[in-house]
């Protein structure tokens, strides 16, 4: 009986604990055939993989411009104190 509750409450909680799936836009974009109504991957993070991509096929690589890229560490507004120890 104890086994049949543990089994549902088990599988909530992976359910609960996982990521949602994220499209992978990289900073570069590979065009290819482009002017013929040709297709498009924006999965590259560096342009030389973009070149690798494209080289033997044709194409051309430009910048994504729907990349956002990371964000960085949170600054704090707060000024940091002169004595950190407070007698």
């Amino acid at each position: 009986m104890r086994l049949l509750l543990f089994i549902p409450i088990f599988l909530a909680a992976i359910v609960c604990i996982e990521k949602p799936a994220a499209a992978q836009d990289g900073a570069w974009c590979a065009y290819y055939n482009f002017e013929r109504g040709g297709a498009r991957n924006c999965g590259f993070a560096t342009w030389q993989q973009c070149q690798a991509a494209i080289s033997g096929v044709g194409g051309s690589c430009g910048a994504n411009p729907m990349y956002q890229p990371p964000r960085g560490p949170y600054l704090s507004t707060r000024l940091p104190t002169r004595y950190p120890y407070r007698y």
